[in-house]
């Protein structure tokens, strides 16, 4: 189906036209269908009670460092992740305004700030929905130079990452990452462990949404491999 659109679409490509619209909408099916998805499944975690079920816990120096490499990986993540968003646009709609790259006192005031957000419950679910908006954005603006032939050059922030030509599985691996963070933190900020200061390890079903995660996003990953 798809192809038969992009076929009626480059017929009509000098002019806009409905096969057009519906080719460009079509670049948006998969990643609003991923992110609905991680919206519905991977958002709103309930974990059992393990001060019940578990008698071994994570405390101290351990969980702070945790928690502190968590924190600093999950932020930074999230503003490299909506830099690589502003970064897409700017070059490929706004010619003249060039984004310049984070130095690293506006990177750590950024992190830091998102880290604050990430305590708070009601702003970290926000956040979640951002970057999952973000997610559906990048993935537009890369099916975008990929139907108009734009040659994604080192001018690109996201171009640093890996050699790849397919910059959707960057955009994919950067995703995972996000939600394996996500996760990581939902299970060590649930109900009061932050403020006991004391997190219960882990039960074997607890660890079932992150065997979810990486199962989902096997086949998404198969899928940009294989058919895009």
């Amino acid at each position: 189906m798809q192809k038969q659109w992009f076929n009626l679409y480059l017929f009509n490509n000098n002019e806009i036209s409905f096969y057009s619209i519906l080719y460009y909408f079509s670049g948006t099916i998969c990643p609003s269908l991923i992110s609905l998805n991680s919206l519905n499944n991977y958002t709103y975690y309930k974990f059992y009670d393990n001060k019940i079920y578990s008698k071994k816990t994570i405390k101290g120096k351990a969980l702070f460092l945790l928690v502190a490499i968590n924190l600093i990986f999950f932020s930074y993540l999230i503003v490299d992740y909506v830099y690589i968003n502003f970064d897409l646009l700017s070059n490929l709609f706004f010619k003249g305004i060039n984004l310049q790259q984070l130095d690293i006192v506006q990177l750590s005031l950024f992190m830091f700030l998102i880290a604050i957000l990430l305590i708070i419950e009601p702003s970290r679910l926000l956040i979640k929905k951002f970057i999952l908006i973000n997610f559906i954005f990048i993935s537009f603006c890369i099916w975008y130079t990929q139907v108009n032939n734009i040659d994604i050059g080192n001018q690109f922030h996201i171009y640093k990452y890996f050699g790849l030509n397919d910059i959707n599985l960057i955009n994919i691996f950067i995703l995972v990452s996000i939600e394996v963070c996500y996760f990581t933190w939902s299970f060590l900020s649930y109900k009061t462990n932050l403020s006991d200061w004391t997190v219960k390890t882990p039960l074997k079903r607890d660890i079932i949404p992150i065997v979810n995660i990486f199962i989902f996003y096997f086949f998404i990953i198969i899928y940009y491999t294989i058919i895009i």
